[in-house]
């Protein structure tokens, strides 16, 4: 028998074999419950090591821990919500397009028809340094639709999973998604900078400048936050938990807690009450969102005092004049 043929022989031994039984290891953990041993189990206990002699430095174990993460987050955990989505005009300029580039200091902007929810695709800043190396003149006077600068960008639903989004991604070698609702309608923006950010930390450049907290303590007691600052953010800095309530689990920013509480979206200067621990300045606000707040804590109801208690032996009410 040629060697080839012993080779092939031994292969269909091997599939033809009945599946090996259990190892006694196996056999112990299902008796204690313990279920079969996964890999990710192995990988977090080791990540919990944070002994001297651990294989895994802290930023490995901050790194790893995140890629484990990166499994349970969808697209609508990272998204950039559409209030805050800078996009152009099909029929702008392109002189216009590139006054909005140097305005969000982004590289990519989406680039849709009458409103975001008619997208057509996004523009990449490079297409730009090569319309104006060329030199033609009038260039920039060209509306967005007839320049061909506009890219494909991808259409997801905001329940994909994100690590399914980033191998999409690098598949397509597209660095935008927008996020389309159930009816169609433009929900927000990912790119690929941002599913990388949820592994390594924020990713800056040059030209980004430090942002305020989107929550900070005054002087006074009070707190100045930004809408859209989390509310578990808001609750820690507090030390209220504001998450707890009926629509909890449908509000995730301060701004629209105080929408809910509100019952419509508030104006600037008013102040929003309804929750037992604290008001809310509205200091700054559009027709969209609420932008800028203050919090601040209620005063505690001064205690009524009670009326005096008569003394042992005495009877309650006015003393009759003495004879």
């Amino acid at each position: 028998m040629r060697d080839n043929d012993r080779d092939a022989a031994a292969r269909r031994a091997k599939a033809a074999a009945p599946p090996a039984g259990p190892t006694l290891f196996d056999r112990v953990r299902a008796v204690f419950g313990l279920g079969a041993p996964s890999i990710r189990d192995d990988i977090e206990d080791a990540l919990e090591d944070t002994g001297a002699d651990s294989v895994f430095s802290p930023q490995e174990r901050a790194m790893m821990r995140n890629v484990l993460g990166l499994h349970d987050l969808r697209v609508v955990d990272i998204m950039v919500p559409r209030a805050d989505v800078v996009a152009v005009g099909s029929n702008m300029t392109l002189g216009e397009v590139l006054g909005v580039f140097r305005e969000a200091g982004h590289s990519r902007l989406p680039v849709h028809g009458d409103t975001l929810d008619d997208p057509r695709g996004m523009i990449h800043i490079r297409d730009f340094v090569e319309i104006l190396a060329s030199g033609e003149a009038g260039a920039l006077e060209r509306p967005v639709a007839g320049a061909d600068v506009t890219r494909t960008v991808l259409f997801v639903p905001p329940s994909m999973q994100a690590l399914d989004l980033l191998v999409k991604m690098q598949a397509s070698r597209t660095h935008m998604a927008l996020v389309i609702d159930e009816y169609g309608g433009t929900d927000g923006l990912v790119t690929i900078e941002d599913i990388v950010e949820m592994i390594v930390g924020d990713i800056e450049d040059e030209h980004d400048e430090d942002e305020a907290p989107l929550i900070e303590a005054g002087t006074d007691g009070t707190f100045l936050a930004d809408g859209r600052a989390a509310l578990d953010d808001v609750s820690a800095m507090v030390r209220v938990d504001l998450t707890a309530g009926d629509d909890a689990e449908e509000i995730d920013t301060i701004g629209g807690l105080v929408t809910s509480l509100c019952g419509r979206l508030p104006m600037r200067g008013e102040v929003v009450s309804g929750h037992p621990d604290f008001d809310f300045e509205i200091l700054d606000a559009d027709p969209r969102r609420v932008k800028r707040l203050r919090i601040r804590p209620v005063a505690p109801a001064a205690a009524e005092p009670a009326p005096d208690a008569p003394q042992d032996g005495a009877e309650a009410g006015p003393r009759p004049d003495p004879a």
